[in-house]
């Protein structure tokens, strides 16, 4: 099969590897049809992510059908179109049973990791990929949800709704702002309004990408190249601040910017990758009875999430901007990779 392979920072390549097999009786494999680029992608290619080693297939998003199953496999048969969940989960540790399943305990690359593929274990950028424990962590594809909507469900929806919104506290009448307008920070936008939010505020300096949040459910937009960034949102909130901050790309800069709009007894949720370390203020914080929280997605959403995009409550497919061929898969590579300037959200690679 083909593959996309990391050969160390800064090199890849798109070439024959050996076939994805069954290795555990609870592995199935999948025939990949849909796969796409995260900015985690981009982030082991800088050598960012020290555990993906040389060779490893790269990806962990995907639409396919099963092609093989393994014996013990129970709800799943060969032909079932399936989305493969960027987090694997056995389903039978402690951490699984509390649906966290992002610290599954398996002993499938490193125990406690559920983010393993294209990590830990070979990903979804390839014709063929092995899933383990694929009772848990693949999902069958309802009739009439198109490839382009579910395979945002592997990643970008669930992070965004998990870490940001839930885990940020939103709730009824909240003013949220979202400090970063890429696909997961639109994510945390799209699905804020789940929780009854009464104003979206969205954070970037990128006109673009401000204009598409607009069109992802955010009710205002705030260029944080502006001078006055910070009291344009004060302004919104009565001189206040926001009840929920959410922190959606990951370098101290922006999460710096969350502290500094929230208010009193609101909630910061860090939802970026950080790849350096962020200074926390707490002479200026602690007495402002604020909440911080982190997390890797642990997906224990995806079945409520795909009910939405089933009924046409969530337009998921909005975030695929730019479409590929595996065979054009250095070209989809570029194009993510210089988003400011291809304009690109998320990049669709299909067969």
């Amino acid at each position: 099969m083909k593959a996309l392979v990391y050969h160390g920072p800064g090199n890849k390549a798109w070439e024959e590897v050996p076939d994805a097999r069954i290795l555990q009786p609870t592995d199935v494999v999948v025939r990949v049809e849909t796969t796409t680029i995260c900015g985690t992608d981009l982030h082991i290619l800088k050598g960012d992510v020290p555990a993906v080693t040389e060779g490893r297939i790269l990806g962990h998003e995907g639409v396919g059908t099963v092609a093989e199953v393994g014996a013990a496999v129970s709800t799943l048969e060969v032909g079932d179109r399936v989305i493969i969940s960027c987090i694997s989960a056995c389903g039978a540790c402690s951490y699984c049973h509390q649906g966290l399943y992002a610290h599954c305990l398996a002993d499938e690359g490193t125990s406690g990791i559920g983010w393993i593929f294209g990590h830990l274990i070979d990903g979804t950028q390839a014709e063929l990929v092995r899933v383990p424990f694929a009772d848990n962590s693949l999902y069958k594809v309802p009739e009439g949800v198109s490839d382009e909507a579910a395979v945002m469900l592997s990643d970008i929806l669930p992070t965004g709704f998990e870490i940001g919104v839930r885990y940020g506290r939103v709730k009824p009448g909240d003013v949220v702002a979202v400090v970063g307008a890429g696909p997961v920070g639109l994510a945390s936008i799209m699905t804020s309004s789940l929780y009854g939010a009464a104003r979206i505020i969205a954070l970037d300096l990128d006109t673009h990408r401000l204009e598409q949040a607009i069109g992802f459910g955010a009710t205002d937009a705030v260029n944080s190249a502006e001078a006055d960034w910070v009291d344009q949102v004060k302004a919104m909130t009565d001189g206040l601040g926001v009840d929920v901050a959410i922190e959606a790309v990951g370098i101290p800069a922006t999460f710096d910017a969350c502290t500094r709009i929230v208010r009193p007894g609101g909630s910061v949720a860090n939802v970026g990758v950080h790849g350096a370390p962020v200074e926390l203020a707490l002479q200026d914080l602690w007495i402002m009875d604020i909440a911080i929280t982190t997390g890797l997605v642990s997906t224990n959403t995806t079945p409520m999430l795909l009910k939405l995009v089933a009924q046409r409550k969530l337009a998921a497919e909005k975030f695929a901007t730019h479409h590929f061929t595996f065979d054009e898969f250095l070209d989809a590579y570029d194009t993510f990779g210089r988003a400011a300037e291809t304009k690109a959200l998320k990049v669709v690679i299909k067969r």
